[in-house]
């Protein structure tokens, strides 16, 4: 299926160069056309890299399985887990605390490594049994602030084998730590990553009212691509949710600091030394999405800064190094998704206008053409991407995530490849108030006045060929087209920047039964909606607002409540919990595995849930 449509890809660049874009010269339009093209051929060089990487596929779940304990006897591997924190609310932390120190695994430490120097972070993790330790400064950001915790864990009287490194906003299942070791059976294997998932829709989900239909957006990229680049054994670290050989770690000398992103230069560094990264493709940590489209937009734009000071540093894909061919493809593969991918969907957006302004003719090319080579290209790679990963990607959704983050992306690229170092580490912010309605003006006017100059085109096309003398034939009615897409995009990215109020995130677990005393009243109900301070019950006896009940729940035992609201399905009840309940129902709440199965759209909640957001007052 790959190979078809990498054959298709290139059938329809041939037919570009060839047919549709006039011979060089200095002109303006041949100028114009030339570097469109240019840019299209770059996205299909990036495209056949990629194809080429998805056409395989690895599940290391069945390895994972068999290797369970494969130390047998011997005394069972040191873990230390590190969560590092910068400004990071308690709730966020403490879930997190909460959520490693849950684990039923033998011998492992926890390790709050706070680079905001906070007393009040220090007293909760000696309330909850986890290590606190601190420095200075804040040199390196995340990579510097672990950096400075490893001569400490060296001293120890008993070091780790193994670390595991978790965000501050990731909380780990309780079999997070011995699957992860599994396949450390392997002695060649450095570091394993698995998945990040996420209990919250990100921002597109969330402002589009489709959080329950469709996948944020990394879906494709952790359940499919990683899986493909850990069968040619590129797959990489992602920071968060990964776990380490402390003799590997020690053979680098410690975490890169070379780059904004740390995880994937570790990456390269292990395989230079000759340790492997491997991925274990399960949902065994749990975090935040970022919660507003500054903080979405921002770490797309740090992600890809890393990615080219990377290519830019000594461990780059045409570097001295000791890095084997595979490696440089996936790096050249990595380095083509950023400095392709988004600076042609901002072309795409603004080489229309130069037709309908300016009588510019980017692609001179006829409908039947069109639909001929470009067409079947088309089809062919929606279709097989969504055969490949149960329907994932939609063409006009996906479109939106790249315009949002086009111009800040297309910015780090240019920035990086002129100036790779002294850029700062900017922290993606979770947490905070998110009850009011924030339009994100920075990100809306460029769009907005893209879409106007764009609507308003259309109409001024006829005064266009009579002051160009010009007229693209049948070429204009492609241009038309290609606007009106436009106009749809841009329309409902510019949706996506009205930031709709968030209530607070939890997980969602499956309905279980409940006990429910109230006076000498015993009756079971069914929880429906739980959180840290209140609770849904359906069914259960007939209570009113005000009333005092009692909940008998699994997991946390008997809790005082009091109503807040009736309807006749059932009512809502204000927890009152203990300290040792809060630690209980954090865990109970964000550490069970198997919340997150096979991800596929929904059709019908999905047209639902659009009709209602762009329906609403």
């Amino acid at each position: 299926m790959f190979a078809l449509v990498i054959i298709l890809a290139w059938r329809y660049m041939a037919w570009r160069f060839i047919e549709t874009i006039p011979d060089f010269d200095f002109s303006v339009d041949a100028i114009v056309a030339w570097g469109f093209a240019l840019l299209e051929a770059g996205t299909v060089v990036s495209t056949t890299i990629a194809f080429f990487i998805l056409s395989r596929t690895r599940d290391r779940k069945a390895e994972a399985n068999s290797h369970l304990g494969w130390w047998g006897n011997a005394r069972a591997p040191q873990v230390d887990v590190l969560i590092a924190t910068y400004n990071e609310e308690a709730a966020i932390l403490e879930r997190t605390i909460v959520g490693a120190m849950a684990s039923p695994y033998p011998h492992f430490r926890v390790w709050v490594l706070d680079d905001g120097r906070r007393p009040w972070l220090a007293d909760m993790c000696e309330r909850l049994g986890a290590h606190y330790a601190t420095r200075s400064d804040n040199n390196h950001a995340k990579a510097g602030n672990i950096n400075a915790a490893l001569p400490r864990l060296a001293a120890l009287p008993h070091p780790p084998d193994f670390i595991a490194v978790l965000d501050a906003d990731f909380v780990p299942h309780l079999d997070f730590i011995p699957r992860m070791l599994s396949l450390f059976h392997d002695p060649e294997v450095g570091l394993v990553q698995s998945p990040q998932h996420f209990f919250n829709p990100d921002p597109i989900q969330h402002n589009l009212g489709i959080g329950n239909a469709y996948p944020d957006e990394q879906r494709f990229f952790f359940d499919h691509i990683q899986p493909a680049r850990d069968a040619w054994s590129i797959s990489f670290c992602c920071g968060t949710s990964s776990m380490m050989r402390w003799r590997g770690l020690e053979s680098i000398g410690g975490f890169p600091t070379g780059s904004v992103t740390e995880d994937f230069l570790i990456t390269l560094r292990l395989r230079e030394e000759g340790w492997k990264t491997v991925y274990l493709n399960e949902a065994l940590t749990e975090g935040l999405a970022p919660e507003g489209l500054g903080e979405y937009v921002t770490q797309r734009g740090r992600w890809c800064l890393g990615l080219i000071q990377i290519v830019r540093g000594d461990m780059g894909p045409f570097a001295r190094n000791r890095l084997r061919l595979i490696d440089r493809l996936g790096l050249v593969d990595a380095f083509l998704y950023w400095a392709m991918t988004y600076p042609f969907r901002l072309a795409c957006l603004l080489i229309p206008l130069l037709y309908w302004y300016f009588g510019i003719t980017a692609v001179n090319a006829p409908v039947p053409g069109v639909l001929s080579y470009f067409g079947p290209y088309y089809i062919a790679s929606i279709a097989t991407l969504n055969w490949i990963s149960g329907g994932l990607l939609l063409p006009i959704l996906n479109d939106v995530s790249q315009v949002l983050g086009a111009t800040e992306i297309s910015k780090a690229v240019a920035i990086g490849l002129v100036k790779p170092k002294g850029h700062k580490f900017k922290v993606t912010t979770k947490g905070g108030d998110r009850n009011k309605m924030v339009i994100q003006w920075p990100l809306i006017r460029p769009l907005a006045a893209v879409f106007a100059l764009t609507l308003i085109g259309i109409f001024f096309s006829s005064a266009t060929d009579i002051v160009f003398d010009r007229d693209a034939g049948d070429g204009k009615w492609v241009v038309l087209f290609w606007t009106i897409y436009n106009l749809i995009v841009l329309a409902v990215t510019i949706s996506v920047c009205v930031e709709l109020p968030r209530a607070n995130t939890v997980p969602q677990i499956a309905p279980e039964r409940v006990v429910v005393h109230h006076g000498e009243t015993t009756q079971s109900g069914w929880i429906m909606r739980l959180t840290a301070e209140d609770a849904w019950v359906r069914g259960g006896p007939s209570l009113q607002s005000g009333d005092t009940a009692i909940l008998d729940i699994a997991d946390i035992g008997q809790v005082v409540g009091v109503v807040t609201r009736t309807e006749p399905s059932g009512f809502a009840v204000a927890l009152a919990l203990d300290a040792g309940q809060r630690t209980r129902m954090t865990s109970k709440l964000h550490t069970r595995s198997g919340r997150h199965g096979t991800l596929s759209i929904s059709p019908t909640r999905l047209v639902s849930g659009l009709i209602r957001r762009f329906t609403r007052e």
